[in-house]
């Protein structure tokens, strides 16, 4: 009787245990569930202990402690000013990477603990610059955070300005700051594109293409005023007075450099700099190594000499020979500068077409059709009000640069505006009984309007 007694003690005891073995995971469970209820109503001083037990106690629960915890500590810093907790926010991040390696990209949390950093003013500027140089080494595709580019690059400049970089060290780096912005926009616009041409068609967008191109749009802008930025804190350092004698200082040690004679060329043509040197420069080049680069150096030269047609030449051996689609933008622009200047515009539009195929950010390219289209009101119509009905392309077309390229989106609406202006107005369409009607247009511009109803 004793041995059947002690044997369902034994059996009660190992049920009791087993049981609570089996709960200890629901413990973890009703953890976070107290803690994410806090934090879904704001309630973060109420959240907080439960936020400390969970990353101790249950930190692989759920991915969702540290998404929390991240608006939880921004609340504490921003709205409470309480700056203790910035080291909080920062192991928040850090504790996501460790315990959901796979769901966070480690480039976008390098970048961010950098630029957390960097706006709480923790370390000296070289850490802060080595962190930002650390993510984006290591994983330039996830840094993507417009702010954290241009902090990136003023840091730099700041360190150059306090004799700890060197201006070339600037000059690298800001190449591979407008690249990477260059790339970003570019991805946006051309997702953007199709749906502006969808409207242009007069197709409504679905809800889901509205919000998409909306954030498209904005995007675009943020990554234009970074840009503008980043070349504001470029800044004199890279006007002609400091180039060309840098270079100049150079030449002869650099004169079978390759890649050092690109850099200096480009640059220099970049800010325009009238100088021997860049002829020079771009002879030496095509003698070395006869390629893109150095043959739009040559066009540019002859340009700058009043000789287009030795330019175009050139231009376009230089567009046969290019590959990189940044560079291919830039020397499909030449050419159709070249054109527009002696006012074959038909042509000219081709080739500005051509540079947005090869780099659908460059509002420069519908700026500059627009301006065409404007300049051909007189001889695109049979009648007055034709010939101001074409105003309206115009407008499009520049309010298609603004949307896609935000560095000249006050510019570019400003010139829509000032197109629209030109355009019939209400009181026009209601005489002329031109209301819903299609005007063709048969000269270059081709294509159709439609007139607004009134």
């Amino acid at each position: 009787m004793k041995t059947k007694f002690l044997l369902l003690i034994t059996v009660a005891l190992l049920s009791v245990s087993a049981k609570s073995i089996a709960q200890a995971p629901d413990d973890c469970t009703i953890l976070l569930s107290y803690f994410t209820e806090q934090a879904k109503v704001k309630n973060y001083e109420a959240a907080l202990p439960h936020y400390e037990k969970l990353i101790k106690d249950c930190p692989k629960a759920n991915m969702a402690i540290y998404q929390y915890a991240v608006k939880m500590f921004d609340y504490f810093i921003e709205e409470k000013g309480d700056k203790s907790k910035v080291n909080d926010l920062i192991e928040a991040y850090q504790l996501r990477l460790q315990n959901f390696p796979e769901q966070t990209k480690e480039g976008d949390v390098l970048s961010t603990i950098a630029q957390i950093k960097y706006d709480n003013n923790i370390g000296t500027k070289e850490e802060q610059f080595k962190a930002y140089d650390e993510a984006f080494k290591k994983y330039p595709a996830d840094f993507t955070s417009g702010k954290s580019l241009y902090t990136y690059f003023s840091l730099a400049v700041d360190l150059q300005s306090e004799g700890k970089k060197s201006l070339q060290e600037i000059f690298d780096l800001y190449d591979v700051v407008i690249s990477k912005i260059d790339t970003e926009k570019n991805s946006l616009a051309s997702k953007l594109t199709p749906l502006m041409d969808k409207e242009e068609a007069g197709t409504a967008l679905t809800d889901k293409e509205q919000r998409a191109k909306d954030v498209y749009e904005n995007n675009l802008g943020v990554y234009g005023t970074v840009e503008g930025s980043v070349n504001g804190k470029l800044g004199q350092l890279a006007d002609c007075p400091n180039l060309i004698p840098l270079y100049e200082k150079d030449y002869e040690e650099k004169k079978n450099d390759i890649d050092w004679l690109k850099n200096a060329s480009n640059r220099l043509d970049a800010k325009d700099c009238e100088s021997p040197l860049s002829n020079k420069l771009a002879v030496r080049l095509h003698e070395l190594e006869p390629s893109s680069t150095s043959a739009y150096l040559l066009g540019k030269q002859a340009e700058s000499e009043g000789k287009a047609s030795k330019a175009l030449e050139y231009f376009n051996q230089a567009a046969d020979l290019e590959s990189d689609n940044s560079k291919k933008a830039r020397i499909y622009y030449s050419i159709a500068e070249n054109y527009r200047k002696k006012g074959s515009y038909g042509t000219a539009r081709n080739y500005y077409n051509k540079m947005l195929d090869a780099k659908p950010s460059a509002g420069i390219a519908y700026l500059k059709i627009a301006q065409m289209i404007g300049d051909s009101s007189n001889s695109c119509g049979s009648t007055v009000f034709e010939k101001r009905a074409i105003n309206w392309l115009a407008a499009d077309m520049a309010a298609k640069a603004a949307r896609v390229d935000g560095s000249l989106a006050s510019s570019a609406n400003a010139a829509a505006s000032a197109y629209r202006q030109r355009a019939p107005q209400a009181s026009d369409i209601f005489s002329e009984g031109m209301a819903g009607k299609t005007v063709k247009f048969n000269c270059w511009v081709g294509g159709s309007v439609r007139v607004p109803n009134l």
